[in-house]
């Protein structure tokens, strides 16, 4: 029997938000993360302040129980946020959880099976009857080992709601502390899913003893419209991830309910018995976290946030029409619901330059939040030496760009040792790369494309000889100007799995060539240890 975890406030008098990036969000094809990667996420989340950190699927494979259980270890302490796995509704996924989850402070088990006939009749092959007895065994099951046990009903937006109702009221006396409603397949409409949340409330006789979650999908882009209409009928808890990733079209976003939240609060305030004027928060998220979270996230994942993204798009403060720019100059409410300031997204300021020392350098990152090994701190202060030497400025979010790309825990069996290019709208496009092998021989080759990345990736695919197919490759400017940092992302297939390959350099040539020995690092190491359960090809979904 392992260690008992407090179960959550059942009544809680503001939104709880339960973040599922590391779970839910690491299904995006190529978005996999290793145990550091998640390991930094999930220390940022704690700063971000939200309640809740599904930190994986501890059954999943080897690498899932080993992150989750450091996060659990590291993040789960007395002041921090809840630290939450997932498994099926079976012994081993739950015991596994326990086992993953004990060191925490405060741990959730969260159990799911589906409930909605489709699911029942081709996914499980069960009846209804079944299906109740199994969710009621398990949630019990869970209950032994935390006060603190989530149950889902996976598809509940297709699900008949009688039948949901008495799942969930079976559920919650077996001691489900937290009922989540998935709309998994992203099928709802505010409406259906306020009157589903409406419905439950009303017509599970228990459902005073449980907080009700909601999780959904946004492939009709209504995800985020969806939640909202669940917090108006009585939903408290948001089952959600930083810009929206999440398997197909993605999760409800984070940024978006918090945001939403915080800046209609007079709208949302009299669903919770406030008044409209109340200034309380209606979630317990630290605003200014918000944009360098969302930074984060997206550089270690390589999952480019689209520039009209809401509150975290390169754009969504950008005004390019007269009349905006006329109106922002008399009065920036004109035009501007949110001040960018509020989720921490300011001006860049150029404090750092070449002749910039270590402890200033160091001093900066702290301020901007980062948390540096010694050996980390070495490594980017190079980088930002090498950086600030072709730049005259050097920006708080170059910084934020050498810092992540320096820190990422990719897998080093190759390594990029020499690239040059040699191109011109009269010549032949070529590339010379030499790179270091996993046997720790360097290997030169060269070759012709299109273009010099095109030359680049061809040299490196003839030295690695791995098999892969590059199914995408974008290109970001860090900052404005001729000088910029570019952020370059690749994906590459192998088989029928994803890996995303990411990069920062003043040229991106070079951050082309970084990136796609990065993908290539990850691809290999997944051929190492194949034949092991893996999230990327072996994932189980409530939403």
């Amino acid at each position: 029997m392992t260690a008992q975890s407090a179960g959550p406030v059942i009544n809680p008098d503001r939104v709880l938000i339960f973040d599922t990036t590391l779970r839910d969000g690491e299904q995006s094809p190529g978005a996999s993360l290793n145990v550091e990667e998640k390991l930094t996420i999930a220390r940022q989340l704690a700063r971000l302040q939200v309640d809740i950190i599904e930190a994986g699927f501890p059954f999943s494979s080897p690498g899932d129980f080993d992150a989750v259980q450091r996060i659990a270890a590291e993040v789960g302490t007395p002041n921090g946020p809840t630290i939450c796995g997932l498994a099926r509704a079976r012994k081993e996924d739950i015991q596994t959880a326990a086992a993953a989850l004990k060191e925490a402070s405060k741990w959730r088990i969260h159990t799911f099976i589906a409930t909605s006939d489709i699911h029942m009749k081709y996914k499980l092959k069960k009846e209804r009857p079944e299906v109740v007895a199994i969710a009621e065994e398990m949630v019990a099951y869970a209950k032994s080992f935390t006060n603190d046990v989530e149950f889902s009903p996976e598809d509940a937006g297709r699900s008949d709601p009688e039948f949901l109702y008495e799942v969930l009221e079976r559920a919650i006396a077996a001691g489900a502390t937290t009922v989540n409603i998935p709309d998994t397949v992203g099928y709802t409409t505010p409406d259906e899913f306020g009157a589903l949340i409406r419905g439950i409330k009303e017509n599970v006789p228990n459902i005073d003893q449980a907080v009700i979650s909601v999780h959904g999908h946004n492939d009709l882009g209504l995800a985020v419209a969806n939640f909202l209409a669940a917090v108006q009928n009585g939903a408290r808890q948001l089952e959600c991830t930083l810009n929206g990733i999440g398997e197909r079209a993605g999760n409800a976003s984070l940024e978006e309910l918090v945001m939403a939240l915080h800046v209609r609060r007079s709208f949302y305030n009299p669903f919770f018995g406030r008044s409209p004027e109340s200034e309380e928060p209606l979630t317990g998220v630290n605003l200014k976290e918000i944009y360098r979270t969302s930074r984060m996230v997206s550089q270690l994942t390589g999952m480019i946030v689209q520039p009209n993204k809401a509150i975290v798009g390169a754009n969504a403060f950008s005004h390019q029409s007269g009349i905006h720019q006329d109106g922002m100059l008399k009065n920036k409410l004109t035009y501007e619901i949110i001040d960018a300031q509020t989720i921490g997204r300011t001006e860049n300021q150029i404090v750092l330059g070449k002749l910039s020392g270590r402890n200033a350098f160091a001093t900066r990152l702290k301020e901007l939040g980062f948390e540096l090994t010694e050996t980390e701190l070495n490594k980017a202060f190079v980088r930002f030496k090498d950086v600030a030497d072709k730049k005259k400025e050097v920006s708080d979010r170059d910084l934020e760009a050498i810092v992540n790309d320096e820190i990422r825990q990719v897998p080093e069996l190759y390594r990029l040792e020499h690239v040059q290019v040699s191109c011109g709208d009269k010549s032949c496009p070529t590339a010379t790369v030499t790179v270091r092998m996993p046997d720790g021989n360097d290997r030169t080759d060269a070759a012709t494309g299109t273009g010099p990345v095109d030359a680049v990736y061809r040299a490196i695919s003839r030295i690695a000889q791995i098999d892969n197919d590059l199914i995408e490759f974008s290109v970001q400017s860090v900052t404005a100007g001729i000088d910029a940092m570019g952020e370059v992302t690749i994906r590459i297939r192998h088989a029928d799995t994803v890996f995303s390959g990411h990069s920062a350099n003043t040229d991106i040539v070079v951050a082309s060539a970084q990136a796609y020995v990065s993908a290539l690092n990850r691809l290999a190491a997944a051929l190492q240890t194949e034949g092991k359960r893996n999230p990327q090809t072996e994932t189980v979904s409530i939403g």
